[in-house]
Order: C-alpha cells, then sequence, then structure tokens
C-alpha cells in the first residue's frame, strides 16, 4: 500500500482515539474500558493491514462474502495478530462461512439465529466442515477448539423499522436463552443508534442499552455473568455513545474515509 494512505489511516486512527480518550474523560470514566472496532466494509485487504499496523484494537465486516474474501490475506504470516468481529446481518446459509473467521457476532436477534450458532459450532468441533470433511487445520480458525463463540444480543433501542434487532422489552429472554446455550458465550448488548441530529434523543437510544445490560446482569442468571460489552457509536455520535456507557464504539469512514465501490 501506499505510504502516505497507510500514514492517512493511522493518523485518523490517532485522532479517534484522541476523541475516545476525550469523551471517557469528559464521563469520568477510564478511556481503556472503550476499544475501537474498525468497520472494514468494502475496504481491501492493504487497507486492513495498515490499520493493523496501526494498531487497531478490533476489526469488523458486516458481509459474510467479504469476510470470508479477506479471511486469507489477514491470516497469513507477518500480520499482526486482531480479533474479527461480524456486525452484519447474518443469514442462516452464511453462519458457516463466518464461524471460521469471526470470533464474536455481534448482531444475534433472535434464539432461532443463537441455536443455528450454537450447533455450527459444536459441529465444528466435531471436526465438520459445511461441505462434510474435515474442519480447518490450517490454524486459520478464528477460535480454538472447545472454546466458546463470544456474541451479543443486537436489540433494537431506537424502535426505528429499518433497524434490526430484538426489542428492548424482549431482550431480558432471548439473552437468558443465549446464555444457557453450550457452545455461545454471552459477551454484551449491541445497538444502532437513533437515525436524528437530536443528541438527546441518540442518548436515550443507548442509555437503553445500558439498561438492558443492567437488567440481565442484575437477574444473576446462569451464562449472563460476563455479558458486560456495550458496543454502540459511531463515527458521528460516538461521543454520545461513550458517555452512555459503550465499551466498544465501531468506526469507518473516519478512519479509511469515504468507502470504495465494492
Amino acid at each position: 500500500m501506499d505510504v502516505d494512505v497507510a500514514a492517512g489511516i493511522a493518523a485518523r486512527l490517532g485522532e479517534v482515539r484522541r476523541r475516545v480518550a476525550a469523551a471517557a474523560d469528559d464521563a469520568g470514566r477510564d478511556p481503556r474500558e472503550v476499544r475501537v472496532l474498525l468497520a472494514v466494509k468494502t475496504q481491501p485487504v492493504e487497507a486492513i493491514r495498515a490499520a493493523l499496523e496501526a494498531g487497531a484494537d478490533l476489526l469488523g465486516h458486516n458481509r459474510a462474502q467479504e469476510l470470508v474474501a479477506t479471511g486469507p490475506g489477514l491470516a497469513e504470516p507477518g500480520v499482526p495478530a486482531h480479533a474479527m468481529h461480524f456486525i452484519g446481518h447474518l443469514q442462516s446459509n452464511k453462519v458457516n462461512q463466518v464461524l471460521r473467521w469471526a470470533s464474536c457476532v455481534q448482531t444475534v436477534d433472535s434464539l432461532r439465529l443463537a441455536e443455528r450458532l450454537d450447533q455450527a459450532v459444536a459441529r465444528a468441533d466435531a471436526g465438520a466442515a459445511p461441505d462434510g470433511g474435515a474442519a480447518p487445520d490450517d490454524g486459520t480458525r478464528a477460535r480454538a477448539a472447545g472454546e466458546p463463540l463470544d456474541v451479543l444480543v443486537q436489540v433494537n433501542t431506537s424502535g426505528e423499522a429499518t433497524k434490526a434487532g430484538v426489542d428492548p422489552a424482549q431482550a431480558r429472554e432471548l439473552a437468558l436463552a443465549v446464555g444457557r446455550l453450550p457452545h455461545l458465550r454471552l459477551r454484551g448488548f449491541m445497538t444502532i443508534g437513533a437515525n436524528t441530529p437530536d443528541a438527546e434523543v441518540v442518548r436515550r437510544s443507548y442509555d437503553r442499552l445500558a439498561e438492558v445490560r443492567a437488567d440481565v446482569l442484575g437477574t444473576g442468571a446462569p451464562g449472563t455473568a460476563e455479558a458486560t460489552e456495550l458496543s454502540m457509536g459511531m463515527s458521528g455520535d460516538l461521543e454520545i455513545a461513550v458517555a452512555a456507557g459503550a465499551t466498544i464504539v465501531r468506526v469507518g469512514t473516519a478512519v479509511f474515509g469515504a468507502r470504495p465501490k465494492p
């Protein structure tokens, strides 16, 4: 990759980190409590590698086909270690593809999907590949055999029909059901903020997710003790999300610039 392009990615990532740190300080929080996830939608492997070289915390794909396409290039020797999260709508027929490359699925919004993931992890650990052959043994699996798959429950806290996610009123029931699945590890909750310039409305949508987390943790139910993550906030509203308790903010264009055409 062009040296100047890589330097630009590093500089913009640094600026995002400064924004997160300032927002955390303003909220009386430790900036180390908030990780930056880079949404790498449509980005080429070279750009993603540059972000890793710049010290990216987490990467996130929202398209299964792009995750599969970039996975091998990011698993090559010499590429910095990284964690890849899946942050898009996950279709059932893409579960096995995502499972190989993603260490966490942030968009579990139904028990049906959770059960599908649980079953896929069990099959993978038993040595079965999607095509019936042997599971990959080349060291590129994102999750060690026998380890549960980390998942977040996606909640539609804004109530907007265009957004995915379980209704907040049903989030506890889903989270407790996910917590009981043996091959999944419930790590927290994810939402997409309200689509409005009204900062107060956006803040309420993030506060609602924090309330969901507190409610689920308060149950003390099996499988919920580690459900502490709040993935919320993007390039334009990360300060609001950090103030509301975000532990993961998802940014893309703020670091990579305008997305290239697929």
